[in-house]
């Protein structure tokens, strides 16, 4: 088994929240794991964990705003920016005196912000895993069009009905987006304990995903509206491994950019995932990134 340690790592006057599964020093190069949303805790992405049992720690956290993290319900809602998420993985991987050595996944959103963090090519980062993850919002909406024009006519129908009469919390609404979420999110059935805690930690504190992102996955109007990563791609100068499901919101169009930019890039589809491998195939899932970080 491995040690645990919880802690804070102080940012900017607000607190950061970790845990360490293993033992960073042990000349294994540890994992930090990046949960998505915006505003998303790290209970969905908790498998990761398992990686542990190999002997290499790995570290979770929950981003500014969410989780055990110091929570702003009371900011500007530009106060959210990529820019503040990755100032605040730099500042954890200094304050775990890990930034010499270290291997980053990122979850979707996770993803945008690794793919940000590799780009800057920083010298301890030794490689890198995007996990469901776009390459640009442009393509991401595309997609989640389409995959939205394939629902039933009636769940169409109440989606563009609330949205037009602007009722996004009501509950008609949220259960048709829920229709999209079991087939394009994570089509286990019942969800798991850890993914319903993520969600309900978002419903109690949206802030963030409101900010950056908007009221559901596939109605984006937050501040990444126009992200994108495409045109930068070439500076990621590490072993990439690519991850995504067959029925995954983040669609092979979505990803293949990675692909074609990335040099020496892998890509993985687990045939019988959407947007969450770690849970839908969890063995197999662990299986690929243990494999992948032996290798490389």
């Amino acid at each position: 088994m491995y040690t645990i340690r919880e802690g804070f790592a102080p940012f900017q006057g607000y607190q950061t929240w970790f845990r360490i599964c293993g033992d960073l020093h042990n000349g294994q190069t540890p994992l930090v794991v990046a949960h998505g949303g915006p505003g998303c805790t790290h209970d969905y992405v908790d498998a990761f964990k398992y990686i542990a049992e190999t002997g290499r720690a790995v570290i979770h956290y929950d981003q500014l705003g969410n989780g055990r993290s110091t929570h702003l319900p009371d900011v500007d809602p530009t106060f959210w920016q990529p820019s503040l998420f990755l100032d605040e993985l730099t500042n954890l991987l200094r304050t775990l005196e890990i930034d010499d050595d270290y291997a980053l996944l990122g979850q979707s959103w996770g993803g945008m912000l690794a793919a940000e963090h590799a780009v800057t090519q920083p010298s301890g980062l030794k490689a890198l895993i995007l996990a469901d993850t776009p390459a640009s919002m442009a393509l991401w909406m595309e997609a989640a069009a389409r995959l939205r024009a394939e629902l039933p006519a009636e769940v169409q129908a109440t989606l563009l009905e609330h949205e037009k009469a602007g009722t996004l919390d009501s509950e008609e609404y949220k259960a048709a987006s829920m229709v999209f979420y079991q087939r394009h999110v994570c089509r286990v059935d019942p969800w798991p304990e850890e993914l319903l805690r993520t969600f309900a930690a978002l419903e109690s504190n949206p802030g963030v995903y409101l900010a950056m992102n908007g009221p559901s996955e596939f109605n984006i109007i937050g501040s990444l509206k126009n992200w994108s990563i495409v045109d930068r791609l070439g500076k990621i100068a590490v072993p990439t491994l690519l991850i995504s499901g067959r029925y995954d919101e983040a669609t092979p169009e979505v990803v293949q950019p990675f692909m074609d930019k990335i040099t020496g890039a892998q890509w993985v589809i687990f045939e019988n995932s959407s947007h969450m491998p770690h849970i839908e195939e969890r063995q197999r899932c662990m299986q690929t990134v243990g494999d992948f970080l032996k290798a490389n």
